[in-house]
């Protein structure tokens, strides 16, 4: 071998680890944002089904009410059952997904502002303490679904900038990483609501609005 030859190999093999080592660094970090979005994700599902396990509770104890309307209590019911059948793979996270779960999240949201409304006109509801035990710790579980929902859009911002960029855009789809769903805040179905048993203006503004 030519002694011309080996400074031009030094510097090729040196090019090739120094792509090497920035292929394997931008890899480690979509693993690593990619790992804290499903971690996320983990935290959101939590909050929603502790407050699908609210539910029955807070049907059986409504169901209590003299003459309580029984087509409102239904549509709990069936969003319920329709919402917790909605499973997403952590390791499918699609924008398509997400808006799926998070129709159906919405649609219980709706049927359960509604039972707030209708429940103002019930005044021995509001003096059962099991009612008011129901009402806490479902408003505390939809400020948790906020911030977990929030934390969680954080975490898909973070995953899909990187894979958007340069140089990560060049091996994102390469190893299989792909874009991410966020949960979107518009009006109606998908607005949060605010969970108040307590006041009557507040369940009415519930009643046009869901996470």
């Amino acid at each position: 071998m030519k002694k011309g030859c080996i400074p031009i190999l030094i510097i090729v093999a040196l090019i090739l680890l120094i792509g090497g080592c920035g292929i394997k660094n931008s890899y480690n970090n979509m693993v690593t944002l990619d790992q804290n979005v499903q971690s996320q994700w983990s935290q959101v599902e939590n909050q929603y089904q502790r407050r699908a396990d609210l539910i029955p509770n807070l049907v059986n104890t409504v169901k209590g009410a003299a003459d309580f309307e029984k087509s409102t209590l239904t549509q709990v019911i069936q969003a319920r059952a329709s919402a917790t059948q909605i499973k997403v793979d952590p390791n499918d996270l699609s924008p398509e997904k997400i808006q799926q779960f998070q129709q159906a999240q919405g649609q219980l949201s709706q049927a359960l502002g509604r039972l707030m409304v209708v429940s103002e006109r019930y005044p021995e509801l509001k003096a059962n303490q099991n009612f008011r035990d129901l009402q806490a710790q479902l408003e505390g579980t939809e400020n948790r679904i906020t911030v977990a929902r929030k934390d969680f859009n954080d975490a898909v911002q973070g995953f899909n900038t990187k894979i958007k960029r340069f140089p990560a855009v060049l091996w994102a789809g390469i190893f299989g990483f792909k874009e991410k769903g966020f949960f979107k805040a518009q009006a109606g179905a998908e607005t949060a609501p605010t969970v108040n048993f307590g006041n009557s203006n507040a369940a009415a503004s519930a009643d046009t609005t869901a996470p």
